[in-house]
C-alpha cells in the first residue's frame, strides 16, 4: 500500500499562523500536536496578527504591532459608553484588558474580540480599578477570576473584590487602628501586574526608606510584602514601572526625572511566593540618551508602557508614551542609543490610554455562556476553506514527491 504523504510541519505551522485567533481556539481540539503548538507562547508571538500595545481613546481602540515595522490597526471592540465618556484607566492582566469607565468597567480579550461589562454597584464612580487576578482553588480544581478595585470615597483603604462567576462584589477595609498609621501601605502606581493569579504593586510606607513590592492574594484576600525595589533612593518624581518578564519574573523600569537616565532591572529567578526565597535583582540595561524625552508628562501623570526584547542575544527596550502635546510615540532603544522613534499619527485623539498586551487564547470569563448559542450557529465556511486548502496542499506535495 502506498504511504500517504503528509504536509511538512513547518507548512502546517505557517498555515495556522495565518488564521484569525477565534478559529484557533476550536482547532486546538483537532489533535494533541496542534493543541501544543497553539498553546505555545512562541507560536502566538509569531502569529501574523500578534500585537504588543493597546491604545484606547475616547472614541477608538488601536493595536500596535512590530513585525519589525510598526503597524497601527483600529480594533472593533464593543466597549459600551466609549463614544459617550472618556475611559479613565487601562490595565493589562493575564492577557485581558481592564478598561475603567465612569460607570463600571469593561474586561476584554482584544485578540479574540471578546468583551464583558462589570457593574461597580454603589458609588461606582469612585472606584479605581487596579487589575485582574484569580483564585486558583486546588480543592475544587477551578480557576475563579476576580477584579480588584479600591473605593476612593473612603478615608481608609477599602478594597473592592469582584467575582466573575457570581458577578458579586465584596468589601474589605484596612483600618488604621489595627495596623497603625505608620504601618499603612500606599500604592505608588494603580496599575497592577498579575503573576500566577496574584496582583503585584509598587508601594511605599511613611517609615520605610525605599519603594517595595506588595501583592494581593485573591485566595486569602489579603496583602503581603514581597521585596524591596533595587532603587537606592525613594523619589516620587521618578518614573517607576513594573512588568512581567519571561512569564515568571519581573522587570523594573526607572527613569530619573533629573538626568532622564533609564535603568532596567530584572529578577534573576522565577517568582515563587510559597518558597519565601529572597528576590534577587540584576541590572539588565542602562540607557543615557540626551534627546530622550520624559516618559511621564506632567499633564497626564500616566506611566509609560514597555516591554523587553532580548531574543537572539540582543537587548532592546520598546516604550510607548505620550509627548507634551499628548501624541503617542513608540521608542526603540538598544546599545545605549535610540534606534528609532515613531509618532503614531493614525491615533486620532490626544492623550490615549495605553498598555502592553501579549495576546492570549484565554476566553473572557462569562463570555462562554453569552456566546454558547452563537457558537452553535457559527458559519463553518471559513473552516471548510481551511480544510480544502489543507487537502489541496497535501495533494500538491504528494505530486511533487512523486515526480
Amino acid at each position: 500500500m502506498e504511504k500517504t504523504a503528509t504536509l511538512p510541519w513547518d507548512l502546517v505551522e505557517e498555515i495556522l499562523s495565518r488564521l484569525p485567533p477565534k478559529p484557533l481556539v476550536r482547532l486546538r481540539t483537532v489533535c494533541k500536536q496542534w493543541k501544543t503548538l497553539v498553546d505555545d507562547n512562541t507560536f502566538i508571538n509569531n502569529h501574523k496578527k500578534t500585537f504588543r500595545f493597546i491604545l484606547v481613546t475616547k472614541s477608538k481602540v488601536y493595536s500596535v504591532s512590530l513585525n519589525p515595522k510598526i503597524e497601527v490597526r483600529e480594533l472593533t471592540l464593543n466597549i459600551p459608553g466609549l463614544k459617550d465618556e472618556e475611559p479613565n484607566d487601562l490595565v493589562e492582566c493575564n492577557g485581558f484588558i481592564l478598561c475603567g469607565m465612569a460607570e463600571g468597567a469593561v474586561v476584554c480579550n482584544p485578540w479574540l474580540g471578546q468583551t464583558r461589562c462589570i457593574q461597580g454597584g454603589v458609588n461606582q464612580s469612585s472606584f479605581e480599578y487596579l487589575g485582574i487576578g484569580y483564585d486558583d482553588n486546588t480543592i475544587n480544581k477551578k480557576i475563579v477570576y476576580k477584579t480588584l478595585a479600591s473605593d476612593t470615597s473612603h478615608t481608609t483603604t477599602v478594597w473592592k473584590i469582584h467575582d466573575f462567576d457570581t458577578d458579586e462584589w465584596k468589601d474589605e477595609e484596612e483600618k488604621p487602628e489595627t495596623t497603625g498609621e505608620s504601618n499603612l501601605i500606599y500604592i505608588h502606581s494603580t496599575r497592577g501586574v498579575s503573576l500566577n493569579g496574584n496582583l503585584f504593586f509598587i508601594a511605599y510606607g511613611l517609615t520605610r526608606p525605599s519603594f517595595f513590592i506588595v501583592f494581593y492574594n485573591f485566595r486569602r484576600e489579603k496583602n503581603y510584602n514581597l521585596c524591596d525595589l533595587p532603587c537606592a533612593q525613594k523619589d516620587h518624581s521618578d518614573t517607576l514601572v513594573l512588568r512581567v518578564y519571561r512569564g515568571d519574573r519581573f522587570s523594573l523600569l526607572k527613569q530619573c526625572h533629573v538626568t532622564k537616565k533609564i535603568q532596567i532591572w530584572v529578577v534573576k529567578d522565577k517568582i515563587d511566593i510559597r518558597s519565601r526565597m529572597k528576590v534577587k535583582w540584576r541590572i539588565f540595561m542602562e540607557v543615557s540618551i540626551p534627546n530622550l524625552p520624559d516618559l511621564i508628562q506632567m499633564q497626564s501623570y500616566y506611566q509609560p508602557s514597555y516591554f523587553i526584547d532580548d531574543k537572539r542575544g540582543s537587548k532592546r527596550l520598546v516604550v510607548c508614551s505620550c509627548d507634551v502635546d499628548g501624541r503617542a510615540w513608540i521608542y526603540v532603544v538598544g546599545e545605549n542609543k535610540l534606534i528609532s522613534k515613531t509618532r503614531l499619527d493614525s491615533v486620532v485623539d490626544p492623550w490615549p490610554l495605553h498598555c502592553t498586551c501579549f495576546p492570549s487564547l484565554v476566553m473572557v470569563p462569562g463570555c462562554q455562556r453569552e456566546e454558547g448559542k452563537a457558537n452553535l450557529q457559527v458559519n463553518y465556511s471559513f473552516l471548510w476553506f481551511f480544510v480544502w486548502l489543507f487537502l489541496k496542499l497535501k495533494f500538491l506535495f504528494s505530486k511533487i514527491k512523486y515526480f
